[in-house]
């Protein structure tokens, strides 16, 4: 009988956020955490025009994305390595960096996909608990033991929103030994505004052994296209290139993730309307009564009552009622929460209107 490597069954697949409610798209989705602003028009244009190349195989080294890349960020493109979304990525450094034995840090509540990455090479995952729903760096380096072999952080984390300043990610860089890959997965980084965050480049250029992962799907709203890129030092690079398929990128996703990393000023747009309706979603939550915590992305998670009436699940259906489809966050720990995206301005007022009647029932 064939039978799955051991320990494949006992995974717990990923449970994307809901896109329709009783069978029917919704009406206002906030479950994605998806830019409100959708793709740049020029986006939009060069996918369009990229139909004539369908018979031809793309790109196998994605240049004109990683050139555009680099030059947007002021980054070497010889150490820019790209993915069918920065899923691609987390697995392949896992592949080439861990396996049976070896242990996998990451937040307690971190990117569910980080313990499925782990899983899927043989390798142990541990959870640290944080402090204030927020990566605990003394924590992680005191969990570090011979088997350490990968530390991953998101910053911002998701679902909680919280981050970590810049000189915090440098100690726990400095604090970790040589031979453990510290992966900084950055995929709400363009939304950040606080002086005090940093994605931590510099860091990867400071060492051997680090890594700052991006994604197109949030801010740049090319989630169905599946791009991710990585900065890594050249020998992680190398590891990468061998190890991604061989025509990773579609022509289409390239031309598409071009075109939107120059559009510098539908980015800005972008940041711009967060920079706005964060805030504002968090003060009228906030004003309902609710738990609302601090958040440096495009979402905001949100703790309900304990009571059958008020509480996530009731409030799950109230909003689904209503077209409305939030977050559920239990597979992160945190059952008694939803997170609910940055949406357009009318899907604010909705969602805020819907929780007044919510709370008031």
């Amino acid at each position: 009988m064939l039978t799955p490597r051991p320990g494949i069954m006992e995974l717990a697949p990923y449970v994307p956020g809901k896109s329709s409610v009783d069978g029917q798209m919704a009406a206002m989705k906030l479950s994605a955490n998806e830019s409100a602003l959708g793709p740049s028009p020029a986006a939009m244009a060069a996918f369009r025009d990229s139909v004539g190349s369908l018979k031809i195989y793309p790109d196998g080294n994605s240049v004109e994305l990683r050139d555009a890349i680099g030059l947007a960020n002021g980054l070497n493109p010889d150490r820019i390595v790209c993915g069918a979304g920065s899923d691609e990525l987390l697995y392949n450094l896992a592949r080439g960096y861990a396996g049976p034995g070896d242990e996998i840090l990451l937040g307690e509540h971190g990117f569910n996909v980080y313990p499925i990455v782990a899983h899927c090479v043989g390798a142990t995952p541990i959870k640290v608990p944080e402090t204030n729903l927020t990566f605990d760096v003394d924590a992680t380096l005191a969990r570090v033991t011979e088997k350490t072999r990968i530390v991953f952080i998101a910053n911002p984390n998701n679902p909680t929103g919280s981050y970590i300043p810049a000189d915090e990610l440098a100690r726990l860089r400095a604090g970790l030994r040589e031979d453990i890959l510290l992966v900084i997965d950055c995929a709400y980084a363009e939304f950040v505004t606080r002086n005090d965050y940093d994605m931590g480049l510099s860091l990867v250029d400071a060492a051997e052994n680090t890594v700052v992962t991006r994604t197109f799907s949030k801010i740049y709203a090319l989630a169905a296209l599946r791009i991710g890129w990585a900065y890594c030092p050249p020998s992680i690079a190398d590891v990468l290139n061998r190890l991604r398929g061989p025509f990773n990128l579609s022509t289409a996703a390239q031309a598409a993730g071009k075109a939107a990393v120059q559009d510098r000023e539908h980015l800005a747009a972008a940041r711009d309307h967060n920079a706005v309706w964060l805030p504002w979603l968090h003060d009228r939550l906030t004003d309902c009564g609710l738990t609302v915590f601090p958040s440096a992305a495009n979402f905001l998670l949100v703790r309900f009552r304990d009571d059958a009436s008020h509480n996530s699940q009731a409030a799950m259906a109230y909003y689904g009622s209503k077209g409305i489809i939030p977050r559920e966050t239990g597979g992160y720990g945190l059952p008694d929460c939803l997170r609910v995206t940055i949406g357009r301005e009318n899907e604010m007022r909705a969602f805020t209107d819907a929780t007044k009647e919510f709370m008031a029932t």
